[in-house]
């Protein structure tokens, strides 16, 4: 299985001598359609070598990604693979006059009725040329934020032109040694700037991976842009003793409304700092983080259930006599 572009954000130049030695080898590709955002309109995964093609819906197609979004979509196969399509006892499919050795896999053989017609409406309005368009904003703005952020962080990956493609991995791994600040630091700060936090840890342990799409407009990208670049600050005033290196808007983030407004403020730095970073940073326009710092690791490691009493599942007709019939 592959990613292209992989997940490193890179265009990899030698895709199809990869997909030409699985081939060579008596090997199948299947492309995982997670980065589709900047291949539609662009790339034919079929020219540079996959056999078998999925076309995830979420992020590229306009279906909601995480939080329990549905990973599903289209998986389109080439011509010698299509005798392995499975069948379906009701709709009827063009390739059912072979023979399909695994029958029947799924109640709807076109997937989610209620997702699909979503992704149809949008590709209709958006058309050939604004599918195309949405890639190469998709990749400008990755390019755009990693330019602006490299000379604060390091961008792991690049293609040999020095480009991205439609995201970017910045290396926080450094700070733990500096400051002793880590990716989960950086990410809980970024919700004082009002920012859900990127992808974390993922592709490479330790790192932040930024994937603006075409979505954002460039006010948008530039309020992110200029929160990294006011961490990074922080992080600096870290290493340099101008802040304390436990007790820190870093290592306490985040900071919630009941924070702020606690009689008794013990920290060494202002509410103003916690809270209201930026300019941008508003108290009436601000999302605010609900919770406070919670230990991830210990949450992970020691699951609680949350669930009512067991009593509370219990029918209220469970004591009564069942009336004779």
């Amino acid at each position: 299985m592959i990613t292209y572009p992989s997940t490193n954000g890179v265009f990899e130049e030698q895709i199809s001598d990869v997909c030409d030695l699985i081939h060579k080898h008596g090997g199948q590709v299947y492309l995982d359609g997670a980065n589709m955002n900047a291949q539609v309109g662009l790339c034919r995964p079929g020219d540079y070598g996959s056999d078998v093609s999925h076309l995830n819906l979420h992020k590229t197609f306009c279906i909601p990604h995480g939080g329990g979004g549905p990973g599903m979509g289209p998986i389109g196969v080439k011509s010698h693979l299509a005798p392995f399509l499975p069948s379906h006892p009701v709709i009827a499919s063009p390739h059912d006059a072979h023979s399909s050795p695994l029958g029947t896999i799924s109640a709807a053989p076109w997937g989610s009725s209620a997702i699909l017609p979503i992704s149809w409406v949008y590709i209709k309005m958006m058309g050939g040329k604004g599918l195309k368009h949405a890639s190469e904003i998709a990749i400008l703005n990755a390019n755009y934020m990693a330019k602006r952020l490299e000379n604060h962080y390091k961008i792991l990956f690049r293609g040999s032109k020095g480009y991205v493609a439609h995201e970017f991995i910045l290396d926080t791994r450094p700070f733990k040694k500096t400051a002793n600040i880590e990716a989960v630091d950086v990410a809980k700060r970024l919700q004082d700037y009002g920012f859900h936090a990127p992808t974390m840890s993922w592709p490479v342990a330790g790192t932040l991976m930024i994937e603006p799409t075409e979505s954002e407009d460039k006010a948008e990208l530039d309020r992110f842009c200029d929160a990294m670049i006011s961490i990074r600050q922080e992080v600096a005033d870290i290493e340099e003793g101008r802040m304390d290196a436990r007790v820190n808007p870093l290592k306490m983030a985040p900071h919630t409304l009941t924070c702020l407004a606690a009689p008794n403020w013990d920290r060494p730095y202002s509410r103003e700092v916690a809270a209201f970073p930026l300019p941008f940073v508003k108290p009436e326009s601000k999302f605010w983080p609900t919770i406070a710092r919670i230990d991830d690791i210990y949450g992970d490691q020691h699951l609680i259930c949350t669930c009512p009493p067991m009593e509370i599942y219990e029918s209220p007709f469970a004591n009564q006599k069942r009336a004779s019939s």
